[in-house]
């Protein structure tokens, strides 16, 4: 299903992987407002979509992914623009700065009440409108839904947090956004193997769409997973932008991609016989 602002890949199990950063286009009518820099959207979650594909048909996962650059609006962020982390640096949901700081925008050309309101309507709104239409449709068919939230970050980022981030940084919102049983089969996973560092609910535990949508009273749960772009491809300096996939590193993070997600599948056994 393809629409202007997302394409949507349908599964044939309750898993849906959403990823909301990895757009990278910004409307050409937009261009002027923005410092040249931004035009590369260097914060993109890079890449996620060639990285996850095979994993989503191997275990007939769906898709969910945005045309469009979160420089434009934050598909993760609540329309009330509230933070996600109070006390910490916080992006906005139209942001204002790159990740390292800087400003986004030319000297009076960040959006207004009014532009900000037509960018959610027209960009944040049918994301979010797919998104919950697809959860309800796999609640529907399979008697439940899970959501995996794909995002990848720079490993240093001043700005934002303090030192180094885990390689792998799952968040469940404290265990609010899914079952107890499916943090543990998370933690096994990656217990298991010793090649990146981990952590459960730690500096990220969970953005706007995994608070919103990880209901498990309902039969709906949310994982996020924030990887480090160091996992699966060069990183580069701060401002690079000629980010490209690193094979040797994919191959080996994408085993445990697969049993992360194998692993919320195993915890969760459908009862559907169209499964």
């Amino acid at each position: 299903m393809k629409h202007d602002v997302f394409e949507l890949r349908r599964g044939r199990t309750p898993l849906l992987i959403s990823m909301p950063h990895v757009g990278r286009e910004i409307p050409a009518d937009q261009h002027s407002r923005y410092v040249e820099r931004a035009l590369g959207s260097e914060d993109t979650d890079w890449h996620l979509e060639p990285l996850y594909a095979p994993i989503a048909e191997q275990l007939g996962a769906g898709l969910l992914i945005p045309r469009y650059s979160r420089y434009l609006i934050d598909l993760n962020r609540p329309p009330e623009d509230t933070p996600m982390y109070p006390g910490a640096s916080n992006t906005e949901l139209c942001p204002t700065r790159f990740f390292t700081g800087e400003p986004l925008y030319r000297v009076g050309q960040a959006p207004d009440a009014a532009e900000k309101q037509r960018r959610i309507d027209t960009y944040w709104a049918p994301y979010h409108q797919a998104l919950q239409g697809e959860l309800q449709r796999l609640r529907q068919e399979h008697g439940q839904a899970l959501l995996f939230e794909a995002h990848s970050i720079r490993s240093e980022l001043p700005w934002l947090f303090e030192g180094q981030l885990p390689d792998l940084n799952i968040g469940t919102v404290e265990g609010k956004s899914c079952k107890q049983v499916t943090r543990q089969a998370m933690e096994i996973v990656l217990s298991a193997q010793d090649r990146f560092s981990w952590v459960v609910d730690g500096r990220f535990k969970g953005g706007y769409i995994t608070r919103q949508y990880g209901r498990p009273e309902l039969g709906q749960q949310a994982v996020q997973l924030e990887m480090c772009y160091r996992c699966y491809m060069t990183e580069g300096e701060l401002g690079y932008t000629g980010y490209e996939l690193d094979a040797a590193c994919v191959e080996g993070i994408r085993p445990v991609l697969t049993m992360l997600l194998q692993g919320y599948l195993m915890a969760n056994p459908t009862r559907n016989a169209h499964a």
